[in-house]
């Protein structure tokens, strides 16, 4: 079964919302990669790019992982 891809609409923007909170935190993308990678979530930094801005969709393991790689809520990501 294929995992599930979560579109961002207009009103929810996820990848503006990770930029952020990533920002807010200090981490850079290649840092958030890394984290990711540990936690056994495949990604790569040109991904990242591209769901930051709003190009790629981002896969529900994938937010998940952001969500606990940043210690933050799937609220403050989908706000």
């Amino acid at each position: 079964m294929a995992e599930q891809k979560i579109k961002s609409d207009s009103h929810i923007s996820i990848g503006k919302n990770i930029r952020e909170i990533r920002i807010a935190k200090n981490i850079g993308q290649t840092e958030l990669v890394r984290l990711l990678h540990l936690q056994g979530v495949s990604i790569t930094r040109e991904s990242l790019v591209k769901i930051e801005r709003g190009i790629q969709h981002i896969y529900a393991s994938q937010l998940k992982g952001i969500k606990d790689a940043l210690q933050t809520t799937y609220d403050e990501l989908l706000k």
